[in-house]
């Protein structure tokens, strides 16, 4: 039934508003309705990966109106794929947010963590891209939500910021999509494919330009330089699980990007050959420099781990400018990566923050339970590196191996493995100084009195430590099925570069030859 298409956006968006009109002054029953959406979304999503597992472009219409005339949803390997990971990690957040009791601190956390949750799965699946803008909005305004969620004077100042520099992006975007409209008259991203293949390039000024405003709005949800500058600010400011359910956000550039640059913009189209990896590739290099810079100098936990963040999206996008199969499959093994090792360390970061007082990276007094903090830091910290054993290791090992092409290679090579390099000491730094030297620091006599016992953080419970257990076991499991996952990437980035068949797919046979 290609009506399951459909389900990823439609139940969380018929849950949102349940939640928040029925259950915002019943923290449990919001619990268990939000819990249960996320639970069937992970389902859903399953089998959506089971449906697009064979290779074919599934489209579900809506009213039963014709691409490109109607609305579409595609699904395809990559867009199953990324509705699955958004379903794990939606199960993981929101797991922390109960346990920790984050969603306690406003009455419509889960309601607005739905809309977040409706908006990426439609980005995901839509095959229009002004519903791209669509959906990019619905997830923009709940994440303006999520952001200053339990309120604070620097959390509405980050939020503020974020708020302005995405406004900016979606006014680019509405130009950009003006520009196309005007110059091909369809936003149908199958039928925008076929018919920039037949503008010369001699008539293609103003989609060339509408082609580098696009790349700029995906670029700033990406977090690519020099764009990037948002991300440290939002994420460090942001509450923990919202942190750990954004690194999902830039991974939404980072797709449409994938899905747009390349089908509609990417090798073969005349009008825009060459355009995009001419500042791609650079934008990227520098932003493995600068997520890695950032990482050394970090003074606080969540600075340090956001600017870990931006330099994995940097190599990710390394991968994603050379636009080939190879780089395209090593670039999603380690888009999944990165996702879930962003999230074991913003979710661990909250914990150990709860429990220190502060943020910063200086000698304490040591936590209770700091030797299971220190190991499972040193199990994050050894995946957004990419050490081995865990997936980043094979991760950038693939990217690496896809980037060996004469004129790209030593930059790409240096940018990775010295980013790596600076990242693996920075985070040695820091958990030395908040794991090791701090057992050599006693607390103040006034902490042994009993009178500030009241004011002690309760040791970390089980139901707290399962959703950073959860997000390093996927790092686990990705290492241990490295085949299988890789192979299944690898046949995705086939399908993407199969332009043809999407294109026949979405509006109809022979309309992609």
């Amino acid at each position: 039934m290609m009506h399951w298409i459909i389900a990823p956006v439609l139940l969380p968006a018929l849950l949102a508003p349940v939640i928040g009109y029925v259950m915002r002054h019943d923290i449990t029953l919001a619990r268990v309705a939000s819990m249960a959406g996320a639970v069937g979304l992970l389902g859903i999503a399953v089998h959506l990966v089971v449906m697009a597992s064979g290779g074919e472009t599934l489209v579900y219409r809506l009213g039963d109106w014709p691409a490109p005339f109607g609305i579409v949803l595609v699904l395809d390997r990559l867009s199953a794929v990324m509705v699955l990971l958004t379903a794990i990690l939606a199960v993981i957040v929101l797991w922390h947010a109960c346990a920790s009791g984050w969603d306690r601190q406003g009455r419509h956390f889960h309601a607005i963590f739905q809309f977040q949750l409706m908006g990426v799965c439609g980005a995901f699946l839509t095959g229009d891209i002004f519903n791209l803008f669509v959906f990019f909005e619905i997830l923009l305004i709940a994440s303006y939500g999520l952001m200053i969620h339990g309120g604070g004077r620097e959390r509405m100042r980050a939020g503020l910021q974020y708020v302005v520099i995405n406004l900016a992006g979606s006014t680019l975007f509405l130009f950009a999509l003006a520009v196309l409209y005007a110059s091909t008259g369809t936003l149908n991203i199958a039928d925008l494919a076929l018919r920039l293949r037949e503008i010369p390039a001699d008539e293609a000024a103003l989609v060339r330009v509408a082609a580098i405003l696009l790349m700029v709005v995906f670029a700033v949800k990406a977090a690519l330089f020099p764009v990037h500058f948002w991300l440290p600010g939002t994420y460090s400011n942001a509450p923990a699980p919202v942190a750990a359910f954004f690194a999902i956000m830039t991974k939404v550039g980072a797709y449409s990007i994938i899905r747009i640059h390349n089908l509609v913009f990417g090798p073969g189209v005349e009008a825009t050959d060459g355009l995009m990896a001419g500042w791609l590739f650079p934008g990227a290099v520098v932003t493995i420099a600068i997520g890695a810079l950032g990482v050394m100098g970090a003074r606080q936990i969540l600075p340090l781990v956001s600017f870990a963040v931006v330099g994995s999206m940097g190599v990710l996008l390394i991968a994603v400018a050379s636009f080939t199969p190879a780089a395209f499959a090593a670039g999603l093994y380690y888009l999944v990566h990165s996702t879930f090792a962003a999230a074991a360390l913003f979710l661990l970061a909250d914990l150990v923050l709860h429990r220190r007082g502060s943020g910063a990276l200086a000698t304490l007094p040591a936590t209770a339970q700091n030797g299971l903090f220190a190991a499972l830091f040193f199990g994050a910290a050894i995946g957004i590196a990419g050490m081995p054993p865990l997936s980043g290791f094979l991760g950038k090992l693939l990217v690496l191996d896809a980037l060996r092409a004469p004129e790209v290679i030593v930059w790409a090579w240096v940018s990775v493995l010295a980013g790596s390099l600076l990242t693996i000491v920075g985070f040695a730094r820091a958990g030395s100084v908040l794991f090791w030297k701090s057992t050599v620091v006693t607390a103040p006599a006034s902490a042994s009195t009993g009178s500030s016992a009241q004011d002690t953080p309760a040791p970390v419970t089980t139901a707290e430590l399962v959703p950073v257990f959860a997000a390093l076991a996927m790092l686990g499991a990705l290492a241990a099925l490295a085949g299988p996952v890789a192979g299944y990437f690898e046949a995705t980035a086939l399908q993407l570069f199969d332009h043809a068949g999407y294109i026949e797919s979405v509006l109809g046979t022979g309309r992609g030859e």
